[in-house]
């Protein structure tokens, strides 16, 4: 008889969908590389399905040279105009064209605080926070620190960043942990 495991039910719907719930979502991000990556599916994720976005997860990569944000940072109009007939990716002109603005308020931020990273914990108070959501029911589209890191990086010019978006970027990124508490996720991320 197979084991069952206990998983967050938005885990279970897809091949891709299961192995980023399974291996990624919760999981503390200390690189910047990455940090960037999330920010910019985040944006394009607005509105969208976070399925459809991991499903063009290697698109991004291409088309966004591998996330390395000085490279994006310079992206030319041509290169955007080239961008939009992507079907990798979500061709919308303003995602798109936030990814690369972002890109170079990223940099400053980094300029500023050491690394993305550093600035991003300070909204968690420096450490992942632990949340004990028990249903599916239990999870907030926003909270107060999304909030405050949403409006931060609006001060800071950045777009796309509303706080469900930011909520969104500090679970995927570990900043919290909102696995069910049911889940296995939870406490092997709580315990590593």
């Amino acid at each position: 008889m197979a084991k069952v495991i206990n998983r967050c039910p938005w885990g279970n719907n897809d091949p891709v969908m299961l192995k980023y719930h399974d291996e990624e979502w919760g999981v503390l991000v200390t690189d910047d590389k990455k940090l960037f990556e999330f920010l910019i599916l985040e944006g394009a994720q607005a509105g969208l399905s976070w399925e459809l976005i991991l499903k063009r997860r290697e698109g991004y990569r291409k088309a966004f040279a591998d996330f390395e944000v000085k490279k994006v940072a310079n992206f030319s109009d041509k290169k955007i105009e080239k961008l939009l007939q992507d079907p990798g990716i979500i061709r919308n002109k303003l995602k798109v064209r936030s990814a690369v603005h972002n890109a170079k308020l990223f940099i400053e931020v980094q300029r500023e605080f050491g690394s993305f990273y550093n600035y991003s914990m300070q909204f968690v108070g420096g450490k992942p926070k632990i949340n004990k959501r028990q249903k599916m029911s239990d999870y907030p589209a926003t909270t107060e620190e999304s909030d405050l890191f949403s409006k931060d990086l609006k001060e800071k010019g950045f777009k796309f960043v509303g706080s469900t978006i930011i909520y969104a970027h500090m679970q995927a990124c570990g900043m919290v942990n909102d696995h069910l508490t049911s889940c296995f996720r939870y406490t092997e991320i709580n315990n590593s």
